[in-house]
C-alpha cells in the first residue's frame, strides 16, 4: 500500500505540473501571420483525451478542438496564410472528410492555404486525401508517401478454435450480419464479400472524386497516378498530385513570410479575438466506443465506452438545461449491447419532449447499436465515408466440450428446466434450445427494426428490407433514407440552426456535456480504470488488441448488435 500511495502521489505531482504548464497565456496574433497546423496521430470524439494519454505524450486530441481551430483561423483577419503539415494519421475516412471540409473553409474565406506532406509510409492514401483539400499541395524533399489505392484486410479465427477443440455456435438475423464470422469462420462468406466490396467501391469512388475535384484531374488520371504508385515527390509532381517540393520555412516564405504561429499555441487564442460571437449554445453529447450498460466513459483498458446510463442522463439533462438551445449527439460507435442501445434510444426520445432540436452527427462509425442509439433523433447527419447501418443482431455461444476432452478434463451437466442448458458451455445446443436462442435473437432484431422505423418514420417492412445486418457508407445510407444529410459536425450544427430559424452565418457555441472532468476526477479515473497504453506493439498484437473492446460486448452472454470486425480500409 505504501508503494501504491507513493505512485499515486508521484502521478498527482506530474499531473499538477502538466496542468500548470498547459495553462500558459494566449499568444499575441500579429497581422499577416502564417499559421502552421500540424496534423498527426489520432483525433478522437471526446471532450478531452485521457490524462494518462497526455502524460505519455500519445498523439490524441479531440477532433472538435481541431475543427474549431480551423474555423477560428478562417474567421481571424490576422491570419494571412495557413500551412497544413500532414504527418501519419490514425483516423477513419469520415474524420478525414471533416478535416478536409475545415481546410476548404480556410481558402473559401480568403486565407491562402497550402498542405505540406511530411511523412514516410508504405502507403499514404488517407494522408494525401486530407492534404489534397488545400489549393496547393507540397511535400518535403525526404517525404515518401505513395498513393497506392485502398485495401482492406480481414482476420478469421475459426480455425484457431477448431485447433484447440472449441466450437462456436452462432445465431443471427440477416445474411449480412457477419460480425460473428471474425471469430467463428475460417474465411469470408459470400454475403460478407458482397458487402465488403460494396463498401470498398463506395469509399474508392469518394477518394477518386475528392482527389480529382481538388487537383483538377479526371478520374482516369487519378487512377493512373494510383496505379503508378510514385514514391519520389518529383514523380508525384509530374502526375499533378503535387505543386512542388519545399521545406516548411521555404513554404512559409512563399506564402507571405509573415510571423509564424503554430497550431498548439493558436489553440489558446480566444474565439472572441477572432471575431466569433455566438448567438446560441448547443450541447455536444458524445457517444463514443462500444455500447455497454451502466455508467462510465472508459473501460479498464482506457478505451472509450458508450455507457447507457451516462449518455442517457446527459441527453435528458442537457435537454432540460435552459441555457442550451439544441442538442448535437455525436456518435462514434460500432455498437454493442442491444439492451443498452435501447436504453439510450428511449432516453433520446424523452429528451425530445423538451422541444429542442436533437441532431445526431455520425463520425467514422455509427453502426449496429451505434445506429440504434441515434435512430430517434430529429435528424441524422453522416459523412459520406461514415460506416453505418448494420441493423441486426447475433448471438455467439462457445462449446468447450472438445477442449475439455483434449485437456482430459471430465465434466457433467445437471439442469432443472427444459432450456436451462442454454446457460452451459460444455455441450452443443439441443434442437429445442437452439430454437429458443433463435427466438431470443429474432425478438431483439424485431424490436431494433421497430425502433428504427419509429425514429425514421418508415414502415417496418421497408426497414427490414435494408437491414439484415448490412453495413453502408453514409453516401449509400442517404439514398436509403437511413440518414438525412451528408456532412460532419458543423453540418449537423447548421441543421440545428435551421430548425431554430438561426441565420446560417451566425455563430453558435458547442459546449461538451457533461463538462470535461476536473483534474482530481481525471487522476481518480486513471487508477480506477487501470488504463493501459498499447504504444509500441507490433501489427499482429495491435490487431488482437483491437479485438478487446469488441469482445467486451460479448461478455454478458446475451445477443448483441455489433458491426463486423475488424473493419479498416487504408
Amino acid at each position: 500500500m505504501r508503494r501504491v500511495r507513493r505512485l499515486l502521489f508521484a502521478v498527482a505531482i506530474v499531473a499538477l505540473l502538466f496542468w500548470w504548464l498547459s495553462g500558459e497565456d494566449a499568444p499575441v496574433v500579429e497581422s499577416g501571420s502564417v499559421l502552421v497546423v500540424e496534423l498527426s496521430g489520432a483525433y478522437v470524439d471526446a471532450p478531452q483525451t485521457s490524462l494518462l494519454a497526455r502524460l505519455l505524450g500519445e498523439e490524441q486530441r479531440p477532433l472538435v478542438s481541431l475543427l474549431s481551430d480551423l474555423h477560428k483561423a478562417a474567421r481571424d483577419p490576422r491570419i494571412e496564410a495557413v500551412i497544413v503539415r500532414v504527418r501519419n494519421l490514425q483516423i477513419g475516412w469520415a474524420k478525414a472528410q471533416e478535416i478536409r471540409a475545415g481546410i476548404r473553409e480556410l481558402s473559401e474565406r480568403g486565407r491562402r492555404v497550402a498542405s505540406l506532406l511530411d511523412l514516410e509510409a508504405f502507403g499514404a492514401n488517407l494522408e494525401y486525401y486530407v492534404a489534397s483539400a488545400a489549393p496547393e499541395v507540397y511535400a518535403t524533399p525526404a517525404a515518401r508517401a505513395p498513393l497506392l489505392g485502398l485495401a482492406g484486410e480481414y482476420l478469421f479465427f475459426g480455425g484457431l478454435w477448431e485447433f484447440i477443440g472449441v466450437e462456436l455456435e452462432v445465431e443471427r438475423i440477416g445474411r449480412f450480419k457477419t460480425a460473428a464470422e471474425t471469430l467463428a469462420a475460417r474465411g469470408m462468406s459470400a454475403a460478407n464479400r458482397e458487402m465488403a466490396n460494396s463498401l470498398l467501391d463506395s469509399l474508392n469512388a469518394q477518394l477518386l472524386r475528392g482527389i480529382g475535384e481538388a487537383r483538377g484531374l479526371s478520374e482516369a488520371e487519378v487512377r493512373l497516378a494510383i496505379d503508378a504508385a510514385a514514391v519520389d515527390p518529383a514523380e508525384q509532381q509530374a502526375q499533378g498530385l503535387l505543386d512542388g517540393v519545399r521545406e516548411l520555412d521555404e513554404l512559409a516564405q512563399a506564402l507571405g513570410g509573415g510571423p509564424m504561429l503554430y497550431g498548439r499555441d493558436y489553440a489558446r487564442v480566444s474565439p472572441a479575438s477572432a471575431g466569433i460571437e455566438p448567438v446560441a449554445r448547443f450541447a455536444l453529447i458524445y457517444g463514443s466506443g462500444g455500447v455497454v450498460s451502466g455508467r462510465g466513459s472508459r473501460d479498464s483498458r482506457g478505451a472509450p465506452v458508450l455507457a447507457s446510463d451516462t449518455v442517457g442522463e446527459a441527453l435528458e439533462e442537457a435537454a432540460a438545461e435552459p441555457s442550451f438551445d439544441a442538442l448535437i449527439f455525436r456518435v462514434d460507435s460500432p455498437g454493442g449491447s442491444a439492451l443498452a442501445s435501447d436504453s439510450v434510444w428511449r432516453a433520446l426520445r424523452r429528451a425530445q419532449e423538451e422541444g429542442k432540436p436533437v441532431v445526431a452527427s455520425f463520425s467514422d462509425v455509427a453502426a449496429s447499436g451505434g445506429y440504434y442509439v441515434a435512430a430517434a433523433a430529429d435528424a441524422i447527419v453522416a459523412s459520406p465515408a461514415t460506416l453505418t447501418g448494420s441493423i441486426g443482431v447475433f448471438a455467439l455461444r462457445p462449446v468447450l466440450g472438445g477442449l475439455y476432452d483434449k485437456l482430459d478434463i471430465g465434466f457433467e451437466t445437471l439442469t432443472r428446466g427444459r432450456h436451462a442448458a442454454l446457460q452451459l458451455s460444455a455441450r452443443p445446443l439441443s434442437e429445442g434450445d437452439r430454437e429458443r436462442l433463435q427466438a431470443q435473437v429474432r425478438s431483439i432484431y424485431e424490436l431494433f427494426v421497430e425502433r428504427v422505423a419509429e425514429g425514421r418514420s418508415m414502415q417496418v417492412a421497408a426497414v427490414d428490407a435494408m437491414a439484415r445486418g448490412r453495413v453502408y457508407t453514409g453516401e449509400q445510407a442517404l439514398e436509403l433514407g437511413l440518414v438525412d444529410e451528408l456532412g460532419g459536425l458543423f453540418a449537423a450544427t447548421a441543421r440545428a440552426k435551421r430548425a431554430l430559424g438561426i441565420d446560417a452565418e451566425a455563430d453558435v457555441e458547442l459546449v461538451p456535456y457533461p463538462p470535461p472532468r476536473t483534474l482530481l476526477e481525471e487522476i481518480t479515473m486513471e487508477f480506477d480504470g487501470a488504463a493501459l497504453s498499447w504504444a509500441g506493439i507490433g501489427v499482429l498484437e495491435a490487431r488482437l488488441a483491437a479485438l478487446a473492446p469488441w469482445l467486451g460486448a460479448l461478455s454478458e452472454g446475451a445477443p448483441v448488435a455489433l458491426l463486423p470486425f475488424p473493419f479498416e480500409v487504408r
